[in-house]
């Protein structure tokens, strides 16, 4: 009698286990907008119908309809794997696309990636997505919907169970018992629930969910992808690199000859903007700001003397006047009316409240920018390397800068996201004197056994390299 109630216990607990699965298996579009972002966005255009470094996504499925669809699988995973073994689809893609490579995934389950595809055809059919460099869509409403709901009916669902489990050992404990004449006390609701082992699981639950969720805010620290804060001023790389074509190096010129970047200095912008006064999209108002931080009169077409040592009331003298007198130019008046007075109070406002802080009192000196790119301390980048040496276009970790109007992080700066790269990424091997202590490789490549060598088959992957 006891063993058939452990049977039907173990049955009992198999059913409430496959169930379990069986709901929290099922693809979603949320699952598949998280794995979007976090493996494909740096690549793929938001809007799915944009080419960008990577082709656009809408018909993907279309276009691998000939073919298993493991072999979809596979390519999303590897694609390289596949070229390399010949299939024809893949060899049809890489042609069309060489020598761009697409990172290899092979972390990624099927669910998750008919999630992707599932998230794709949502944004195709009801437009949740951003454009190609814009935000994620932060709600996915569409042919799937939140799968929120799934959760909650599962926590109800195995609460039941559970509840009828115990309804159902305990009766048949009772049963038991009265054929060997002998009395079971069972243990009431309460007393289950504050028993030892009850105690000892939600404890170790909670230490598990912690020491998760824990890990996982760590790991994420400092990087926000998507992240697009407010700037002292209304700078667009839009206007900037995109509709002026303004090399990105001319800007930030540490990028092709040290570790960082470098913020470009308000001289930088003079450079141009002795001559450019007036915005395309806000006339006076932000670039006035440039000239209030460095010290520079528009009027006058100089730099003001002896100008760290201008008060407040001056200064919102030179440039009031300065904002007052191209706007009455503009609108063809010879004194200012009301409008006019109230467009200039507003954008001397704008120039106090950009240039100065608790920590910044006076309007005079360095604007101050938000930082939007920041990786932990531990880590050792140097943007040189990549640009100089390696020769990458900044949009590969950038993305497409000169569409975005506001800028954001495009790419998740995670060290698996920096790993795949080295092993995707070929370097300039052949005809390289750097190069030519990896007798080896050459070897290989001369015998036909290797057709490229990767950062990584060079030490990309070595912990020293990004951390010292």
């Amino acid at each position: 009698m006891i063993y058939n109630h452990l049977k039907l216990k173990a049955f009992l607990t198999c059913l409430l286990f496959t169930f379990s699965v069986a709901i929290i298996a099922q693809p979603s579009v949320d699952v598949g907008k998280a794995a979007f972002k976090n493996y494909c966005a740096q690549c793929h255009a938001k809007d799915m119908k944009s080419d960008a470094t990577g082709p656009a996504l809408m018909g993907a499925e279309e276009r691998w309809a000939d073919y298993p669809r493991e072999d979809l699988y596979a390519w999303i995973r590897n694609s390289q794997k596949m070229i390399a073994a010949g299939h024809p689809r893949a060899v049809e893609l890489w042609a069309e696309y060489k020598p761009t490579i697409m990172t290899a995934m092979d972390n990624l389950t099927d669910d998750e990636i008919e999630s992707v595809l599932l998230y794709v055809n949502d944004v195709v059919v009801n437009g949740t997505g951003g454009g190609g460099g814009g935000e994620l869509p932060t709600e996915s409403v569409g042919v799937q919907g939140s799968n929120t709901w799934m959760y909650w009916l599962l926590l109800a669902v195995l609460a039941v169970l559970a509840l009828i489990l115990t309804r159902v050992i305990g009766s048949l404990n009772k049963i038991a018992a009265a054929k060997e004449g002998t009395t079971y006390e069972g243990k009431t609701l309460l007393e289950t629930l504050t028993s030892k082992g009850v105690v000892s699981f939600v404890i170790f639950a909670l230490v598990v969910l912690g020491g998760y969720t824990t890990v996982n805010n760590a790991v994420g620290l400092g990087r926000q992808q998507g992240y697009a804060p407010e700037q002292p001023i209304k700078f667009s790389h839009e206007t900037h690199a995109g509709i002026n074509q303004i090399d990105c190096q001319y800007c930030h010129d540490g990028a092709r000859r040290s570790k960082h970047a470098v913020i470009p200095a308000a001289n930088t912008c003079m450079n141009c903007h002795k001559a450019i006064k007036e915005g395309s999209e806000y006339g006076t108002a932000e670039i006035t700001k440039i000239y209030a931080s460095i010290g520079y009169d528009p009027t006058a077409n100089s730099y003001i003397e002896n100008y760290e040592d201008k008060s407040e009331e001056e200064l919102q003298a030179i440039y009031s006047k300065w904002i007052g007198d191209r706007y009455m130019k503009a609108e063809g008046i010879d004194e200012l009316d009301k409008e006019g007075k109230r467009v200039v109070a507003e954008q001397w406002d704008g120039i106090v409240s950009s240039l100065t802080n608790d920590q910044k009192k006076k309007i005079q000196g360095p604007i101050e920018w938000v930082r939007i790119h920041n990786l932990p301390d531990h880590v050792y980048f140097n943007h040189a390397q990549h640009v100089t040496v390696g020769k990458l276009e900044c949009q590969q970790c950038h993305g497409k800068v000169e569409e975005m109007k506001v800028l954001e992080q495009f790419s998740p700066l995670s060290m698996g996201w920096c790993v795949n790269c080295h092993r995707q990424t070929e370097v300039q091997f052949g005809d390289n004197e750097y190069y030519q202590s990896y007798v080896k490789y050459h070897d290989e490549i001369q015998k036909g056994e290797r057709d490229k060598v990767t950062v990584e088959d060079i030490g990309g992957l070595e912990c020293q390299k990004c951390h010292y």
